[in-house]
């Protein structure tokens, strides 16, 4: 691929495709199954880690989501650091960087007076039993309240944490009734539309029981080794709410490695996948400043703003992995537009990868077999700061 560097010259950036990584190749962590839409899998970053960084060194995520950079990044070792507009993004990362133990979090909940809801929005009954909205309002409650009181426990941002992500789903290991897949959740309109396809009302769920059952499963392989390490990595972690490009919180020259996946180009609204969420946490969805670019110029202009905070918080040496997917039937190739756009903020890019799950000719890239042929899932622009 040729990126264009001013009027006269251009710079050939070499694209390797291969099956890079997969699912089966390596089973991601128990911590990773939080569900958020669009989000990457935990194999992507841990590619970029293990071959760019060195324990102790930090890495970071300017669109954090539901943390998947940095929990891979805790998991090995290395110092987590993330930024996201949405204050969605730290509820679901930062109990996982250091979680508590199972029996903290049964007597947190022991403590719920499930009993004391405010009245609920009678609209949410399309998606709930009476008595299980009755719960799900009286934990919400409790939450809110120790929030505001600065009380709130490692234990009971957890299960906040796990709370919402078992607000809808389409299984009885979610407080809902059938709906659509769990990163995201229909309107109250289009819940009713499925309820009368269907024929189905709201079951009652038992609330604190489910929180458990998630508890224990995204436990399954937290081990004390597991624990002590993410004890250290989480007291120098960084989370940051607000904008990618003016983090100035986070040290010049501090970063190791980015991996990274921006808002893509009119594809997913975050704002409106996550009102529910945000219902239960208090945060007014309506006053999150959430990117979602109409248009090719927009989502450069927006891009290149954000490289350019990444160039002054990387260090000299380090590296930047930027994925961008594929959107518009393959047929708008972003990397296009980041490449170029990195190279006018000082970045050197230095080879675009292309994940895919098929693959016939090899060659080679950081010891992997390569190919030129195959179903594309990821592509990701590969940055390094020369100075």
């Amino acid at each position: 691929m040729d990126v264009p560097s001013d009027a006269r010259t251009s710079v050939t950036v070499p694209v390797f495709t291969n099956e890079f990584w997969t699912a089966k190749q390596r089973a991601a962590h128990s911590l990773h199954e939080i569900s958020y839409r669009a989000c990457f899998k935990p194999q992507l970053p841990r590619f970029f880690i293990e071959r760019l960084t060195a324990p102790g060194d930090v890495v970071y995520d300017p669109f954090m989501g539901r943390g998947t950079t940095l929990i891979e990044a805790a998991l090995m070792g290395r110092v987590p650091s993330g930024c996201d507009v949405n204050p969605l993004s730290r509820v679901l990362c930062e109990p996982r960087l250091n979680p508590p133990a199972f029996s903290e979090v049964e007597s947190a909940l022991a403590a719920v007076d499930f009993d004391d809801a405010d009245d609920a929005p009678a609209e949410l009954l399309v998606f709930y039993h009476p008595e299980t909205l009755r719960e799900i309002s009286a934990l919400r409650k409790h939450l809110i309240h120790r929030e505001q009181a600065s009380a709130l426990t490692a234990a009971d941002r957890w299960i906040r944490m796990v709370a919402i992500n078992r607000l809808t789903g389409h299984s009885s290991g979610f407080f809902s009734v059938y709906t659509l897949p769990p990163n995201q959740a229909v309107s109250v309109r289009s819940q009713a539309k499925i309820n009368e396809r269907l024929k189905q009302q709201p079951s009652r769920r038992d609330v604190r029981g489910i929180i458990l059952n998630k508890t224990r499963s995204l436990f399954e392989e937290v081990t004390p080794d597991i624990r002590a390490r993410l004890r250290v990595t989480e007291s120098k972690a960084q989370l940051v709410v607000g904008s990618s490009s003016d983090t100035p919180g986070i040290a010049a020259g501090s970063v190791a490695l980015v991996v990274t996946s921006p808002p893509f180009l009119d594809v997913v609204d975050y704002k409106t996948d996550n009102w529910l969420r945000c219902w239960f946490c208090g945060i007014d969805a309506t006053r999150i400043a959430v990117t979602l670019a109409r248009t090719v110029e927009q989502w450069k202009t927006f891009v290149t703003a954000t490289l350019a905070e990444l160039h002054r918080v990387v260090r000299p040496g380090g590296y930047v992995a930027f994925e961008v997917g594929e959107v518009k039937a393959a047929t708008l190739r972003l990397e296009e537009v980041v490449a170029p756009a990195g190279l006018s903020v000082g970045f050197e890019p230095i080879l675009v990868l292309v994940n895919a799950q098929q693959f016939t000719k090899t060659a080679n890239c950081w010891g992997v077999a390569n190919n030129r042929k195959g179903t594309n899932t990821n592509r990701v622009v590969v940055f390094r700061k020369v100075r």
